[in-house]
């Protein structure tokens, strides 16, 4: 990229992100030179001024976008160049442009478009009518007009010329950068969305009543409607269009902006009646069209990145759980008529034993299973049981919970685990090459009893959409939501670290400077030769060079290897400080780790130097302090209430504990162990007034709900963080209010395993449940 361009996109981005140009020049030097956002975030702090990662990607994305716009600048100059109408003054505007929006504006008249009536018009000899009448309006346009019949020319009369003559005023009004980009922010600022039903579509969209006549302010409607009525436009229910508030402006308010703005004689002159056509066509037939497609377009996009962001932040919640840790485990994939398939895991993940048993309807061989089950806990010590949450969940939990009552020796732990995207892996090339021989099924069972000893190193090996935490994930962008997901799997991989001696190819494919061809390598090269004793034995690794030992090496690490620093954070490039402070302090490297006393009576400043600054010093001693520290929460999980199995044993005011599946812009999912998670509106979070749910809550959160209501026919449970609510009174309808049927839509149903959306939720149409809907909606128009 041009020395001149780079300067200019750091400078904006140093503006946008208040953080000098220095550090954003330094930071994008390094993006260039093939540096990691996790890396640079660890590894460079000295060269970056400390930005941390979130600003990181905050830079990458705009880098991404002003790149992209400073391409497309180049191919418009180019053209217009090429043209022969490229001018100082209009080559200064393109270079001024600060949005992709603001230089296709400009571009917009030297398009190369289709043949137009106003082309064709040109083509007849009719623009030296339409700029006499435009620049001398006391003239009477049927007189002037006279003047241009032409039959030859295909003006076969006076009317036929006045409307070539519009149309070439009309495409010339339509296409001046000042008045699309004036129109563009007055229907920012006042446009209305107004959705409504296609006719006939009644029975068919019923799941979209709640738009069937909607109005709402464009800046102000949220992602999760937005997305709501796209997708019944899609589906060919809703109908959409861009109006303005009738109260508060006439219809042909935007065609007076137009006449001010042009100048033009509307009224009191003997073409003004002929010019007021003219700007009605322009506003009508040219600019609603163009600025409400545009304006949709950008509704969508701010609609899809909100969405985008939710999905992301619930992953990465996700991701980072507390991990139960390297304990044996015994993997239950439920369900009845097929049976509940057993998969026990060694501490290290590795598949023990393998089984299946059916204790449900309708073979009902309860007592069988309990022995089946006791018989490969006590062969294989077995300490946790990890129980997908899918169907026949809670009837397998009463099965372990029994197992662990009656063999209390065994000292067994009974936990719910979420199947979402277990579907996905079982049936995934890599579980083919991972487990050739075995059931899809019996991989399920793996892989749920892996995701509870650490639920990254599982959750990896699956396509992050797939795993359902977001709100209308298949109607967003997927190249845009990949891209997302992706650097949130990259951060959560690289924040926590990897065991190099025991991580699988998915896994080490996401840390910092790896793929999967590297990746496969590594664990190649750990099959041939035997575990990895040192960092060191990275380099001999194939197509594993200097630059990814660079990137890599800090993230993954020794245990009980040749160098007890092979197992920190701590990367090999500034081992020479640790060796400087076991020289100074004459204690060696494995008597200085974990001392966290003696270290911070330390000077970070006495063991800098001109490669190593104060940022780094000071993480190499925090990271000797905890050494291979887990960034991630301590292990804990509900405990659903006994006899409370399905929606309908749920009764309103019962206190229950559940976990938090998925937080989106208008509440929380809630599992309370009935198949069919609960709703927490944001209105019932807290309270204190909160603008974001997550303020209260973040996927994976164990919380105590009340139950508000419940609709047992729709399978819809209303709940509330508000323990002191009361179902049925005024205040309790308010704090458990229900978001309309879109919102209610999402994409972790508990029963749906592959993460794909569910349908869209309803709510009663009578009693409580009705006035709760009612409410939520009157909160959402607000």
């Amino acid at each position: 990229m041009d020395t001149q361009i780079l300067s200019r996109i750091s400078q904006q981005i140093a503006h946008e992100l208040a953080v000098d140009r220095r550090q954003v020049v330094a930071t994008v030097q390094l993006l260039h030179e093939g540096a990691t956002v996790p890396f640079i975030a660890r590894y460079r702090k000295e060269i970056t001024g400390a930005l941390d990662d979130t600003q990181l990607r905050n830079l990458e994305e705009r880098l991404r976008y002003l790149t992209e716009l400073e391409d497309r600048r180049g191919a418009i100059l180019k053209a217009v160049e090429e043209q022969g109408k490229l001018t100082p003054d209009l080559a200064s505007a393109f270079n001024s442009a600060a949005t992709k929006t603001e230089l296709e504006d400009l571009y917009l008249p030297f398009k190369v478009k289709r043949r137009t009536k106003g082309q064709i018009a040109i083509e007849a000899g009719l623009e030296p009518l339409a700029d006499s009448l435009l620049n001398n309006p006391d003239q009477e346009p049927e007189v002037v007009a006279a003047g241009y019949v032409n039959a030859d020319q295909g003006v076969a009369d006076v009317k036929a010329a006045l409307e070539g003559a519009k149309y070439i005023l009309m495409e010339r009004f339509a296409e001046q950068p000042s008045l699309v980009g004036e129109l563009r922010q007055f229907l920012q600022e006042k446009g209305q969305v107004h959705a409504t039903l296609v006719p006939g579509k009644e029975q068919e969209g019923a799941k979209f009543a709640d738009y069937f006549d909607h109005h709402e302010a464009w800046k102000n409607m949220p992602s999760h409607r937005a997305l709501a009525v796209f997708r019944g436009r899609n589906e060919g229910v809703l109908q959409m269009n861009l109006q303005l508030d009738a109260d508060a402006y006439a219809p042909d308010y935007p065609e007076s902006m137009i006449a001010l703005h042009l100048n033009l004689p509307v009224t009191g002159r003997a073409a003004s009646t002929w010019l007021k056509e003219v700007v009605r066509w322009t506003w009508r037939v040219k600019l609603l069209p163009h600025l409400e497609t545009d304006l949709f377009g950008t509704l969508r996009e701010r609609a899809e990145e909100d969405a985008i962001k939710v999905f992301g932040r619930n992953l990465k919640d996700l991701m980072l759980a507390a991990p139960a840790g390297p304990r044996v485990t015994l993997g239950m994939d439920p369900a009845y008529r097929t049976g509940v398939k057993l998969a026990v895991v060694d501490k290290t993940g590795k598949v023990l034993d393998h089984d299946a048993v059916y204790p449900h309807q309708p073979q009902n061989r309860w007592e069988e299973a309990k022995r089946v089950v006791v018989a490969l806990c006590k062969k294989h010590n077995v300490e946790l049981i990890a129980i997908g949450n899918g169907t026949a969940s809670r009837e397998t939990d009463k099965l372990a919970t029994e197992i662990a009552r009656e063999y209390p020796e065994l000292k067994l732990n009974t936990l719910m685990v979420s199947e979402a995207g277990a579907s996905v892996y079982s049936a995934s090339d890599f579980a083919a090459r991972e487990f050739p021989d075995l059931d899809v099924t019996i991989r399920g069972a793996i892989s749920i009893a892996r995701r509870l000893q650490d639920p990254l190193a599982e959750l990896v090996k699956i396509d992050p959409k797939a795993i359902g935490v977001g709100q209308y994930q298949h109607d967003v962008s997927q190249v845009a939501l990949a891209r997302s997901l992706e650097t949130i799997v990259e951060d959560c991989v690289n924040a926590v670290g990897v065991d190099l001696n025991t991580a699988s190819v998915p896994l080490l494919s996401r840390v910092s400077g790896l793929n999967t061809t590297i990746a496969s390598n590594i664990v190649a090269f750990r099959d041939s030769q035997g575990r990895f004793e040192d960092r060191k034995q990275l380099k001999d690794v194939p197509r594993l060079g200097p630059k990814a030992f660079e990137q890599c090496a800090g993230f993954l690490k020794v245990a009980n290897g040749r160098n007890p620093l092979d197992a920190s954070a701590v990367h090999p490039e500034s081992y020479s400080v640790v060796e400087k402070i076991v020289a100074t302090t004459k204690r060696p490297v494995t008597s200085l780790i974990g001392d966290s006393a003696f270290l911070r009576q330390l000077d970070p400043v006495a063991y800098t130097d001109e490669r190593f600054g104060l940022p780094t010093v000071k993480d190499i001693l925090a990271e000797l302090e905890k050494p291979g520290r887990d960034p991630r929460p301590e292990f804990k999980t509900a405990t659903f209430k006994e006899g409370v199995e399905k929606v309908g044993d749920l009764r309103p005011g019962m206190v229950l504990e559940g976990v938090v599946t998925n937080v989106t812009n208008f509440g929380a999912f809630v599992d309370v162990g009935v198949h069919q998670d609960g709703l927490v509106h944001i209105s019932a979070m807290s309270h204190q007034f909160i603008k974001d749910p997550a303020e209260v809550a973040k996927a994976g959160d164990v919380v105590q709900v009340k139950v508000m209501d419940v609709d047992v026919p729709r399978q819809r449970i209303a709940l509330s963080m508000r323990l002191d609510d009361e179902p049925g009174k005024a205040e309790g309808q308010k704090a458990s209010g229900r978001p309309s049927r879109q919102e209610g839509q999402r994409a972790n149903k508990s029963s749906t395993r592959s993460g794909a959306s569910a349908s869209a939720s309803g709510t009663s149409t009578n009693g409580t449940m009705a006035a709760l809907l009612q409410q939520a909606l009157q909160k959402a128009k607000q």
